[in-house]
């Protein structure tokens, strides 16, 4: 089970008003956005390049030796600065692709209201299981991410990921930008089951999941 639950303020005060304990569950903080400078975006773009190029890249010997001294360069400049979950900008910058994670793939949130979720998402080398298609290993975290915004999305109040099932219809390609759609199918007391799927510029489906999250009670993780 996996928390995808965003700490901004409720959007349904009735939901507020029905869990007074919103915020409390398994402990959660209440995360802020993070506003860390033009420095944090240029690093992420420069590292999404950095982890295509480790997994595409085939240089002499020499250059793979400097490449490495050089990651551990800039291995030591950070590790000072090492922080706890929600220190860190990563996660917590709407603005940027994947909200300032190198985690998920760079998306940007076109939709975000109660009726649905709607994002653009594109995949690059980092992300190919073969063929230069997209790992299928991959798509049930950008779902997982999806049914997390949904749950936001509609006011519900914090909730993990108790399964996810995806349906591969149709390869997922690369360098190529989608739109991932997630909607509430439908609630019941703690559980709510979401749908979502991964349409290709075409309109051809790639990918549909469906999956089941389960409010926090008091104390849980």
């Amino acid at each position: 089970m996996s928390d995808e639950r965003s700490r901004e303020e409720p959007t349904s005060r009735a939901e507020f008003e029905l869990d007074p304990d919103y915020y409390k569950h398994g402990g959660f903080p209440k995360f802020e956005p993070a506003r860390p400078g033009p420095g944090f975006g240029r690093f992420l773009a420069a590292m999404r390049r950095a982890q295509d190029l480790a997994v595409s890249a085939n240089p002499d010997p020499d250059t793979w030796t400097a490449a490495a001294d050089r990651v551990e360069e800039l291995v030591a400049l950070l590790a000072p600065s090492e922080a706890a979950e929600g220190v860190g900008p990563a996660n917590r910058v709407p603005s940027l692709p994947g909200a300032g994670s190198l985690l998920m793939p760079p998306y940007h949130v076109s939709k975000f209201d109660a009726e649905a979720v709607e994002l653009t998402v594109s995949f690059g080398r980092f992300h190919v299981g073969g063929n230069y298609a997209v790992h299928g290993g991959v798509l049930p975290l950008l779902f997982d991410s999806v049914f997390g915004m949904v749950i936001h999305a509609t006011g519900r109040p914090i909730s993990r990921t108790a399964f996810l099932h995806v349906d591969y219809r149709n390869v997922t390609p690369i360098n190529t930008e989608l739109t991932a759609r997630g909607w509430l199918r439908e609630a019941e007391g703690r559980k709510a089951f979401v749908n979502a799927e991964l349409i290709d510029p075409e309109g051809t489906v790639c990918a549909e999941a469906h999956g089941l999250m389960v409010r926090l009670l008091p104390g849980q993780p």
